[in-house]
């Protein structure tokens, strides 16, 4: 049996089909536990409406999406936890799909699937850096998120819940990238089992306010996961796919940082900690050229966008 995990925290829009991508699933023998995150708008009313004996509820003040997922956990029943957002959902046979693999691979401490990425309403297969001829298995989680720099995992995950626990869960204190975290301290000390097919939905439409990744916000370096890799570092000088994994999450997450001088000193920090030799020239020069030049560069990017976002409206009225 699966205990599943919903945090919720304003996804009134969202929340219904992934309740009911779960309710709807093909294995059926689970709970469904819905943390509230203190909700400003009716997303814990739309969901109170539903009835299902399987469904639990805690309503919790407002603590961060850490919190309500490790509170999710403490109340679980069932020794396989499984995750999912208020805005993503499931294919219906996922959690069968889930199970099959934990029989098949029972050393396993995580068990995930690729993904769709939900992009202006398209389908996008997730391009994770597995061998074409790659179905089912044990991964290298590391050397697979490095090659392509596309997550292996999202927001749907089954973790049993001892190694969670033993882990301490999600960082309360990180608020941007607490997933990467916890896979990463999962994937250093246990197996990672993955199906290369696509199950879950993994949704890039929600409102930007509602979003952590893909924003204008600048975390402060102790709640952003990119300040924090400290306690990476002896891991990160014997494994070189590590090494080139945190660099690549580095020059991309601090990139915004750096041109627009958040966090300067914190920010520079960080960036010397970045092996250069094996980053491509345009990461280089982004990093080493005259801010000015670069803030020009980004905005010429940005009128050639709008320019031709303009031309293809013209084209398809005309």
């Amino acid at each position: 049996m699966f205990s599943i995990i919903i945090p919720l925290y304003n996804k009134e829009r969202y929340i219904l089909k992934a309740v009911w991508s779960v309710l709807n699933q093909t294995f059926s023998d689970f709970e469904l536990i819905i943390v509230n995150d203190g909700s400003t708008d009716n997303g814990l009313g739309v969901v109170q409406q539903i009835k299902d004996d399987r469904i639990r509820i805690i309503d919790q003040p407002n603590a961060g999406v850490s919190t309500a997922r490790n509170n999710g956990v403490k109340a679980a029943g069932y020794d396989h936890i499984a995750f999912v957002d208020a805005d993503d959902w499931w294919d219906p046979h996922y959690l069968e799909e889930m199970q099959q693999m934990i029989h098949k691979f029972p050393d396993a401490g995580l068990w995930a699937a690729k993904y769709y990425k939900v992009k202006n309403r398209r389908n996008i297969v997730a391009n994770v850096g597995l061998e074409k001829d790659f179905k089912q298995g044990y991964i290298d989680y590391i050397n697979v998120y490095a090659k392509t720099m596309w997550m292996p995992i999202t927001s749907s995950f089954v973790v049993l819940k001892k190694i969670f626990e033993e882990l301490n869960g999600y960082k309360a204190s990180l608020k941007i990238g607490e997933d990467f975290d916890l896979w990463i301290r999962i994937a250093l000390k246990y197996k990672i089992a993955y199906l290369n097919k696509p199950l879950a939905y993994y949704n890039q439409d929600v409102e930007l306010e509602n979003r952590a990744v893909g924003t204008n916000k600048y975390y402060d370096p102790g709640c952003n996961f990119i300040f924090n890799f400290d306690y990476l570092r002896n891991e990160e000088i014997k494994n070189p796919d590590l090494k080139h994994l945190l660099d690549n999450l580095r020059v991309y997450g601090l990139m915004k940082y750096h041109i627009n001088k958040k966090y300067e000193q914190e920010t520079k920090k960080i960036i010397q900690q970045v092996d250069f030799k094996n980053q491509p020239l345009s990461v280089k020069l982004k990093y080493k050229l005259p801010i000015i030049l670069i803030k020009k560069y980004y905005n010429l990017r940005k009128l050639a966008s709008k320019t031709k976002n303009c031309l293809f409206l013209k084209a398809k009225i005309s």
